[in-house]
């Protein structure tokens, strides 16, 4: 049992509105519907230190809510006041994209950041690469932000006595204090909440023992395996000044606990808490009622003590099960789980945080729907060759000759930052192509969402400057009847309702007349038998479709042929997007492409066809 003789008030940073969005919904949450609730926590629960943005809460407004996050970032300052300490989430190399950024980009994104609101910058590298870490950070300290430096933690899926330990993660912020990188707090930070408490306890004293006595000591982690009070009691006892709490409904299971479960365990242990537990009922009730039409995933809800074996955060764990129920692959999850331990010990352990939870949870599901090691996925590869960074463990020799055969590249050990591409020339380029603004939002916007290989013109950033964003909520289902087909009412010259319509229309508001153009979308199951009609004339004709390989929704995100085009079985003639990675999608026989029978960027689902090839 922990005691302090002397009262000792230990600070809270409210988690809600980004770590509690990203790890409930992955972040897609419109700002509409949570900003009332911090309004209310600022002004009237009186709370002085949130989370607002950074990490996937940065990506999440444009690429699934049609919001742009420098105004999101905006508005939650208004709200919470000039006072409040506004703090978010950056991953060293990588900043708030998922690829490897250039100095010169992670300079303009502390500038943008503290431009918008933000007050305190929380940098991690998930490989815990110490000159990662230095250099990033230089950039978070020139732009006035407090700068907290992370060391990430995580219980391994195997033994090893060597990595992950407390000695381990002690030895990190040596390093960096050895470097004299300018540190205003450090934070142990556990993305998926499986470090043990004695861990916690041991990391937390040692790290008091050799930090300067100004310098914060913060601790992270999630409520994932149940263990996050415990591990919060362990810090608290090592000498932790700070931690991360957040509330119902967004509280334990994936994210943090509640404020109210910490205040209680800290009853009558000379710790206290600096924030009022007894205003959580309110502002759970706000947050209930903002997000009421949002279907909240019993995965990130419910705690699971698997995660000791696959440690995943929390905010990885509903987005990855939501896209492969949208795939329809739902039933190998238990499949891509078993797999982890085996991709976390051949990579080398790098830490399982964005982006190396991702390249651990896309190799594993490679491994498993292709076969281990048949194709290498990209982060995955590129971190096993060193293009991140230096891993704690030495990667497997033969799964880096795999990686650097399959994606011809050779093993890397200079600096990442100087051979990442310069996403901010290439950002630049595409804007002024499409006669778009040219400024630092717009340009970052763009160049945040750059993934190598990927069409420019399904680029987020593009699409929310063009009014094409689009918008992916995970909103409750809604009963509605279907109505049917005799009822559907015809379009251009009689044709089914099953393409985009576009016509105008005249609004008449106090005598005055407006024309607008509008373009209505079809209902779903037309856009399917739209998609599949083509398909379904060709066959008759002797035509074969080609579908994506997966039993689910997609996005296409490639077409590499055109009608006419002569093509072999087996060809490469397109790709789509699942899991956050681009697939294959291969000619099932030999032909000529006689029709394309869906657009770049369309929804693909099972069983409509994407091109179709006849004799």
């Amino acid at each position: 049992m922990i005691f302090s003789e002397k009262p000792k008030k230990i600070r809270v940073m409210f988690t809600p509105f980004r770590d509690g969005l990203q790890s409930s919904f992955g972040g897609k949450t419109r700002l509409k519907d949570i900003l009332p609730a911090m309004e209310f926590s600022a002004k009237e629960a009186g709370i002085r230190h949130f989370e607002f943005g950074g990490g996937a809460r940065y990506q999440a407004p444009y690429f699934y809510v049609g919001e742009d996050p420098f105004e999101c970032m905006d508005k939650m300052r208004e709200a919470v006041g000039p006072d409040a300490d506004l703090q978010i989430l950056t991953r060293s190399v990588s900043g708030v994209t998922l690829t490897t950024q250039r100095l010169k980009a992670l300079d303009l994104q502390a500038k943008l950041m503290r431009k918008h609101g933000t007050t305190w910058d929380r940098n991690f590298d998930y490989m815990n690469d110490v000159d990662n870490l230095a250099k990033t950070g230089q950039s978070v300290v020139d732009s006035g932000m407090h700068h907290q430096v992370c060391v990430a933690l995580m219980g391994l899926p195997f033994s090893d006595d060597t990595v992950h330990t407390a000695e381990f993660y002690i030895g990190i912020v040596k390093q960096l204090l050895d470097k004299g990188v300018h540190m205003d707090s450090v934070c142990m930070k556990d993305a998926s909440g499986t470090t043990d408490p004695k861990t916690c306890y041991e990391t937390a004293k040692g790290l008091k023992a050799i930090l300067p006595p100004e310098v914060i000591l913060w601790q992270h982690t999630h409520d994932t395996a149940s263990m996050a009070v415990s591990c919060y009691m362990a810090g608290i006892a090592g000498g932790v000044d700070g931690i991360d709490l957040s509330v119902r409904p967004m509280a334990s299971g994936t994210v943090q606990p509640d404020v109210r479960s910490m205040w209680h365990a800290l009853k009558g242990t000379g710790f206290s808490l600096d924030i009022d537990h007894t205003k959580m009922g309110e502002i759970e009730n706000m947050l209930n009622e903002g997000l009421a039409e949002y279907e909240f995933n019993p995965v990130t809800t419910t705690a699971d003590a698997r995660v000791v074996g696959f440690p995943m955060p929390g905010g990885a764990i509903g987005p990855n099960v939501h896209m492969m129920k949208e795939a329809g692959i739902l039933d190998r999850y238990n499949e891509v789980l078993a797999e982890f331990p085996v991709v976390v010990k051949a990579g080398g352990a790098w830490t399982s945080v964005t982006p190396g939870s991702q390249q651990y949870w896309l190799q594993a599901f490679n491994n498993v729907l292709l076969g281990r090691w048949k194709k290498m996925n990209d982060g995955y590869g590129k971190a096993v060759l060193g293009y991140f960074g230096r891993p704690p463990l030495s990667p497997d020799p033969e799964v880096v000759k795999i990686a650097a055969e399959q994606m011809e590249m050779e093993p890397f050990d200079g600096d990442p930052l100087e051979v990442a591409p310069d996403s901010l020339a290439q950002a630049e380029a595409a804007l002024k192509e499409r006669n778009l603004p040219i400024n630092d939002e717009s340009v970052f916007l763009v160049a945040a969402a750059i993934i190598p290989g990927k069409n420019m013109d399904l680029n987020e950033g593009i699409r929310l400057l063009t009014g094409k964003a689009k918008i992916k909520l995970p909103l409750k289902k809604k009963d509605e009847p279907k109505p049917a087909a005799a009822e559907q009412k015809p379009v251009a010259g009689g044709a089914p309702f099953t393409v985009p319509v576009t016509t105008t229309c005249t609004v008449v508001e106090n005598g005055n007349a407006r024309n607008f153009k509008i373009t209505i979308e079809p209902p779903c199951d037309a856009g399917q038998a739209a998609a599949a009609q083509p398909a379904a004339a060709a066959a008759s004709n002797g035509g074969t479709p080609v579908f994506s390989p997966f039993q689910g929704k997609t996005e296409l995100v490639e077409i590499k042929v055109k009608v006419g085009d002569a093509v072999t079985e087996g060809q490469v003639v397109a790709a789509v997007e699942a899991m956050k990675a681009k697939h294959d999608v291969k000619a099932p026989c030999g032909g000529k492409v006689v029709s394309i029978d869906a657009d770049l960027g369309a929804d693909i689902e099972a069983g409509c066809s994407i091109l179709t090839i006849g004799a």
